[in-house]
Parts: structure tokens; sequence; C-alpha cells
């Protein structure tokens, strides 16, 4: 049930409440690599193979935030040169969203990016409470339209362990790090209220085998 995050979330609380030092502390841990802001699909960008669709963490900056998504981007280019577009998606972060299971807002205009480019794959990413939103979101998507769905990649997700949409599972790789309290017992009521711990901030350097797994689940056009 959902009340049952409470002890996460709030351990959330503990970890970025500072928001001012979050950047700081990311790029510490691996992450802070590349810009907080990405809209190639909003800008009008021309398709490509693959389109990241990304939803940052509470109270992060941009619409990709800095811990997770910028290295992974960047990883992600290097692993498939020329064939990626990001797109990140414009919601409050607020705690008040974190707290009610994933900003509503946001995980409907997650939702509505799928279908924006008719022939590219989807990677759904999120970060923490972009993990919420990645959840969300699919639960609301059309046969058709998950099917488009290369891959899922959450980093520190809230709902660690449960399923996401319809999406199989094979498909799914959910990156809890060592000492995250956030997403050790995402969607069972664990978790250590207070701190998040150093562990929810050290995504930047999982970004690699994140792209990894994205990759061995893209299906290149023939």
């Amino acid at each position: 049930m959902r009340y049952a995050l409470s002890f996460p979330l709030l351990a959330l609380v503990g970890t970025t409440i500072a928001a001012p030092t979050q950047e700081l502390e990311a790029r510490q841990f691996g992450g802070g690599s590349g810009s907080s802001t990405r809209n190639d699909v909003k800008n009008n960008a021309p398709c490509k193979p693959l389109t990241v669709i990304f939803a940052r963490g509470t109270s992060e900056a941009g619409n990709v935030g800095s811990v997770a998504g910028p290295p992974f981007f960047k990883a992600l280019d290097s692993a498939l040169p020329n064939q990626v577009n990001v797109q990140g998606v414009d919601y409050a972060a607020t705690w008040n969203g974190a707290f009610s299971g994933g900003d509503a807002a946001g995980s409907r205009t997650m939702a509505s990016l799928v279908g924006q480019c008719p022939n590219t794959q989807i990677v759904l990413s999120g970060y923490s409470q972009g993990g919420q939103l990645v959840h969300n979101a699919a639960k609301t998507l059309s046969t058709d339209l998950t099917a488009k769905i290369s891959s899922v990649v959450i980093f520190g997700d809230p709902y660690n362990g449960q399923a996401v949409g319809s999406v199989p599972a094979s498909k799914v790789d959910e990156i809890c790090a060592p000492g995250d309290n956030i997403c050790s017992r995402g969607g069972t009521g664990g978790g250590s209220p207070g701190n998040g711990g150093s562990g929810h901030l050290s995504y930047g350097s999982y970004a690699t085998p994140a792209a990894a797994f994205v990759k061995s689940k893209f299906t290149p056009a023939t």
C-alpha cells in the first residue's frame, strides 16, 4: 500500500533536503556531469533510433537533474554514438509529489512523451521520485505504446521490486546502490528515516553498466 512508503521517503528527505549542496555531493559520488536540462524532443531535434525519457529526483535542478541523469546520458552517447536523444520530464519535483507517490502531472507528462517520435525505441528512466513517475506513467500506456519501450532504467527507486506497468521484467534494470535507504526496501515500508545515506547520491558511478543494459536491449534498425 502506498502509505507504506513513508519510511523510505522520509529517508529521502534527509538526503536531499539541502538542495544547494546536492550537486556538489553528486560530483563527489560520480554525478554532476553535463547539463541539468535536456529537451531534444521539445526542441524538435530529428528523431533518433533511441529516445531516453528521464525524470529527475525531488528538488533537483532543470528537468534531468545532476545525480544520475547526465552521467547516464554521457555513457549512452559513448555506447551508442549519434543514436540517442534525451528528453527530460518537466514537473515540479516537490516533496508533496514524492509523498503522494510521485507527482501526478509529471507522471502524465512522462506518458505523453512516449509517442512523440513514432519510429524510435524508448527508454523510460528516472531517479528517486523520478522512478515513481516511471512506474505511474508505464501503468497508463496502451499495449502499442508499451511495445515501443526497449528498456527501463531506474536509479534509487522508492518502488524498487514492483512491476513497471506491463513492461516485461527482462527489460527493466532497477539499480539500488549499497547504502541507499530509499530503495533498499522500496515499496515495502523499509528504509531508515532521517537519512537516505550516501548511496542515494552515488548513481553517477553506475552510468556505464546502466548504458550497457540499454544497449543490450536496443535493436538497431536494419
